[in-house]
């Protein structure tokens, strides 16, 4: 799932590298004004557009969901910034029975050509003290590469209308106690034009995000145990290998990364 947003001088490079594994793309897309949508088809005639219902990319991922068919989601931005090549990998853990599958930066293989200090600083904040109330062992919070199971994403039920609903997701899926994986990621500078995250006003978000989330969720049980990384092999938990659908977001950017082989679909 891609929500997408002026994003015509690189959703061509995003959606020319999605692997073969994928079975659905669905671009959402947020107005608007330039010929994003006419450029996605271009190069990917199978492509499902749909529009956007309400503004900030909370709202454009959730429509993402609503219109998605597969067992398996996953989300990635349209600016070029992640690459669709890494899809597999986020596929191989939801098909050994993980529920969420999120990229980090910050763990073994993973890596940023884009971050600022201000930005790594902010995050590393964030995610301590993610770690201390949600009694997780996260390495990275604020990247937006997730993949989910389909009965995992419902159970979410997810609200936040801005950047925030990355945090939102990770808040939840903790509190509910899901299975967790983390898999390394590189993260690209944005290929053309300018980003839409502001970084104080959307750090400020994200902080009110983690406080409420755990304040809702007081006398839940926290994640312990339930994050994995990507460098042991996942034990499989469910012998069940879902038809998966990923939507496409147009803030992507892609460099090629390895993929073991034999993954699955998305």
């Amino acid at each position: 799932m891609v929500p997408a947003r002026n994003e015509a001088a690189n959703i061509s490079w995003v959606l020319g590298r999605i692997p073969d594994c994928v079975d659905e793309v669905i671009l959402v897309d947020g107005e608007s004004s330039d010929d994003t949508a006419g450029r996605a088809l271009a190069i990917l005639p199978s492509l499902r557009v749909v529009p956007q219902s309400g503004p900030g990319k909370g709202n454009a991922l959730r429509t993402g969901f609503l219109n998605a068919k597969g067992d398996f989601i996953v989300m990635i931005d349209a600016d070029g910034s992640m690459s669709p090549r890494e899809i597999p990998r986020y596929v191989h853990f939801l098909e050994h029975g993980y529920d969420v599958v999120k990229g980090s930066r910050f763990t073994g293989g993973g890596g940023s050509l884009d971050i600022t200090a201000l930005r790594r600083c902010g995050n590393r904040a964030l995610l301590a003290l993610t770690n201390l109330l949600y009694q997780a062992s996260l390495t990275d919070l604020c990247y937006g590469f997730v993949g989910f199971r389909r009965e995992a994403l419902e159970r979410l039920d997810l609200r936040s209308s801005g950047f925030e609903i990355e945090t939102e997701m990770v808040c939840r899926a903790l509190l509910e106690g899901l299975r967790v994986a983390e898999v390394p990621t590189l993260e690209l500078p944005r290929r053309t034009g300018q980003s839409n995250l502001r970084t104080f006003r959307d750090g400020h978000r994200v902080l009110r995000t983690l406080l409420r989330e755990r304040t809702a969720g007081t006398g839940r049980t926290g994640a312990a145990g339930v994050v994995q990384r990507a460098e042991t092999d996942p034990q499989p938990v469910s012998k069940a290998t879902p038809v998966t659908s990923a939507v496409a977001s147009a803030v992507t950017s892609a460099v090629a990364a390895p993929v073991a082989p034999g993954a699955g679909h998305a």
